[in-house]
């Protein structure tokens, strides 16, 4: 029921994915309107259900909202169906504050995990995941560490990356570039034999198979990423203002339409669908708020895809065993301050 193009376009695109992928789908929100949706529209429902939910969080909506006044909300609703083993996964293109926090709160962060982090593809021609795409404007080194792994594993799980090259957003190579923020987690993750740390990233360089795993901050992700989407929909438009120009431009465009129609698909956000909130103890998948029928059937793909990697349990099981590194590090330095005294 939330999104920018609800519950239209969502209701399209869970009943397009529950028929060509034929998976159990559960739309959750107000009976009454999906239905009267689905008739005006010539929607079969034959193959989803619908769990009842009186209200709708919106775009404005504060995120403890969907825990407090909201509790009956369509998100809410669904998330504390996944929190009782009634559903896989969870998906929605609603307000990423409260997914955020109704996932933290209802369906709980992986043991040892310090903040949940979304991972989301840049879409060039060797995709990069983005760690974190603005779920955490906020975030210390051991955060970022953390996200490393987590994205780590996600690249090795569903690309066959071995070795996943993790870069660090800043502007400038060196590693005593950045703000502290920067400058310690540079430190942290080239002291770290388990991450293959290959330096600062700057933004110029991002497109050209740098990496495969950006790490940073929530705020500056989100900001990368929807000036990637802006600057790819720039570039399109452009070039088909100048293969429309005249009759030799027409006819260049006809002959190179298989290469655009890629280059097109390449910056469609559409194309990838959502993106997991990594490091939730179920599968969560925020898909973007302006996502039409196709994006959500793609999510859904997504969705399926995320389920078979069992990257949950990659992940709990990294979570407990930096944990009991660090004990037993702090174990040694609290020795070693004892034995100074």
């Amino acid at each position: 029921m939330s999104g920018d193009r609800a519950p239209l376009e969502l209701l399209k695109g869970a009943v397009t994915a529950a028929e060509e992928y034929r998976v159990p789908i559960t739309v959750v929100g107000d009976r009454e309107v999906i239905e009267r949706v689905a008739k005006e529209n010539t929607l079969s429902l034959e193959n989803v259900e619908i769990a009842h939910a009186d209200d709708v969080i919106s775009m404005e909506d504060k995120p403890l909202s969907i825990i407090r006044e909201k509790s009956n909300s369509s998100m809410g609703v669904g998330l504390r169906m996944l929190q009782n083993g009634e559903g896989d996964a969870f998906l929605s293109a609603g307000n990423t504050g409260a997914l955020l926090a109704g996932s933290t709160l209802l369906v709980r962060r992986i043991r040892g995990i310090r903040r949940a982090a979304i991972a989301t593809f840049l879409p060039f021609p060797t995709p990069v995941l983005l760690m974190d795409a603005g779920a955490n404007l906020v975030v210390t080194s051991d955060d970022l560490e953390q996200f490393a792994y987590m994205g780590s594993f996600y690249m090795k799980k569903l690309h066959g990356i071995e070795k996943p090259r993790v870069g660090l957003l800043n502007n400038g190579a060196e590693a005593t570039k950045g703000l502290p923020l920067q400058i310690e987690t540079y430190e942290q993750l080239s002291a770290n034999p388990d991450i293959n740390f290959i330096g600062n990233v700057e933004a110029k360089d991002i497109p050209f198979n740098t990496c495969d795993v950006l790490l940073t901050d929530g705020f500056t992700g989100n900001i990368v990423l929807k000036y990637t989407e802006g600057m790819g929909k720039f570039m399109l438009s452009t070039l088909k203002q100048l293969f429309t120009k005249n009759a030799i431009t027409k006819a260049s465009a006809f002959a190179m339409k298989g290469q655009l129609s890629a280059l097109k698909k390449q910056f469609d956000a559409s194309e990838y669908g959502g993106a997991p909130l990594l490091g939730i103890s179920r599968p969560v998948i925020k898909a973007h708020g302006s996502s039409d029928a196709k994006a959500i059937k793609n999510a859904v793909l997504q969705t399926i895809a995320f389920l078979s990697t069992g990257m949950n349990h990659e992940i709990a099981r990294m979570a407990a065993e930096l944990d009991l590194k660090n004990r037993e590090k702090k174990k040694v330095e609290e020795s070693e301050s004892s034995a100074t005294e």
